[in-house]
């Protein structure tokens, strides 16, 4: 399995942190936000990564090279100006291949074990899902056994982690275009699976969010 990481946001709700610094490159613990993802990804024998990137994307690919140091093979995809999630997805659909691959989202952080990802779907998706933080109570998709759909209660908040089938993009056109849409009309249509991982999960977005898992890492490893 292939897995590509989401890297070409702008990071404007962190600035000014992000003014000068791409967002997946701010650190947490000791260690950048996407080296967290690099390194679980490989544990779980997910090595092939492909990267996006439009801000200060430079920064990115000088700092994690081409992955050998990490045991990853490390692509990147340029985007110009940023494409949002799908249309930077399907960017990068010519190299990311034929079978399902992994999408994770460079902003978050999380102690998920890749390896329970499935390698195949039936239909075109397969989305983890967290309880929903204090910041977004409402949550986004109802788990409804193991199919997950936009109605119903309750909600549960998309974590940024899915495995995607490159069929969920059939007639996309080139552009920025987002990914919630199309996923939305998948669940109508039954093909989107779900699973429901209540360990740790954190949307950085924020510096006050940042700042507060950096805390819990640092006194993590000092207890250590």
């Amino acid at each position: 399995m292939k897995a590509m990481i989401l890297a070409a946001g702008r990071g404007e709700r962190m600035r000014p942190l992000t003014d000068h610094t791409p967002k997946p490159l701010l650190q947490v613990g000791g260690r950048r936000l996407i080296e967290y993802h690099i390194e679980n990804l490989v544990a779980a024998g997910i090595r092939e990564l492909i990267i996006n990137q439009a801000h200060l994307g430079d920064q990115i690919e000088a700092f994690l090279g081409d992955g050998a140091r990490y045991g990853a093979c490390i692509q990147y995809s340029l985007e110009e100006a940023a494409l949002e999630t799908g249309g930077g997805i399907f960017r990068a659909l010519p190299v990311l291949g034929r079978a399902p691959f992994a999408v994770v989202n460079g902003d978050v952080w999380c102690d998920y074990p890749f390896q329970r990802l499935p390698r195949a779907i039936s239909g075109l998706a397969h989305l983890v899902l967290v309880d929903n933080p204090g910041h977004h109570p409402s949550g986004d998709f109802h788990l409804n056994g193991a199919q997950v759909n936009s109605e119903g209660e309750p909600k549960l908040t998309f974590s940024g982690i899915s495995v995607l089938s490159p069929a969920l993009f059939q007639g996309c056109t080139p552009g920025a275009f987002a990914l919630a849409p199309m996923l939305r009309r998948a669940m109508a249509d039954a093909q989107v699976s779900g699973e429901h991982y209540t360990g740790e999960w954190w949307d950085v977005g924020t510096p006050a969010r940042l700042q507060a898992l950096d805390r819990q890492l640092q006194h993590r490893a000092a207890s250590e």
